[in-house]
């Protein structure tokens, strides 16, 4: 569990702000990366508290820049970036801890029940909300053009859930997914075509029945035929 930098109580899981000296944690980023500040390199403003972005160089691999709020700390991830600092950041991950991930997924539920939605910093369009992963319990807000919404504290519990075999579960379970949807695929196709060889071998047998129908029509004929030639 996360401390104060302050303190050193406890942080609460899904807050940035100490319940006991009321001090405001970087924790997203200080003590996993070096950073440094730089002026605003856009427009781009906080959804949450209406001020320009400040942007911040990782140094992830070189020169790694995302923006962030000096105010409520969110995050802000052009396309691909958060997967990339995940993948940087959190290596050698072999095994999935079910009881962890559970516990993160708790630990981020949300203690207001309400559903906010935000705009994105860059095109002001309301932007989307989705689960980041199986059981990380986190709801990212993301514009399909232009990235991803973090608010603060969340980054580090995304970290925490990357450890514990998050991305793993998460792969696992889209590849049943994927193997499910192939079997459903494949249940379908062959449903048609049972389907489409049941009416053909009904058309076959309807044309079976017209032709005993003709046979036999040609069999009293000739009946016929005979029964004149022997009177």
């Amino acid at each position: 569990m996360s401390k104060c930098i302050n303190c050193s109580a406890p942080l609460p899981s899904n807050s940035i702000e100490c319940e006991y000296c009321g001090s405001r944690n970087d924790t997203d980023l200080k003590g996993i990366h070096h950073f440094t500040t730089h002026e605003p390199e856009s427009d781009r403003i906080c959804p949450k508290c209406n001020i320009s972005l400040r942007t911040i160089d990782l140094k992830v691999h070189g020169k790694f820049l995302i923006q962030r709020c000096d105010l409520c700390l969110g995050l802000f991830f052009d396309p691909g970036e958060l997967e990339a600092l995940l993948d940087a950041s959190v290596q050698h991950v072999y095994a999935i801890n079910l009881k962890k991930l559970d516990n993160i997924n708790k630990a981020m539920t949300p203690r207001e029940t309400k559903v906010m939605y935000i705009k994105c910093p860059v095109c002001s369009n309301l932007m989307n909300r989705s689960s980041f992963g199986a059981k990380s319990g986190v709801i990212v807000d993301r514009c399909k053009e232009h990235g991803i919404w973090l608010n603060g504290g969340e980054l580090r519990h995304l970290f925490e859930w990357r450890k514990a075999g998050g991305k793993l579960l998460h792969e696992q379970r889209e590849a049943e997914k994927k193997e499910l949807e192939k079997k459903e695929q494949e249940s379908k196709a062959l449903e048609r075509n049972i389907y489409s060889e049941q009416i053909d071998l009904s058309g076959y047998t309807m044309s079976g029945s017209r032709s005993r129908k003709d046979d036999v029509d040609i069999i009293d004929v000739l009946k016929g035929v005979a029964s004149w030639l022997l009177q």
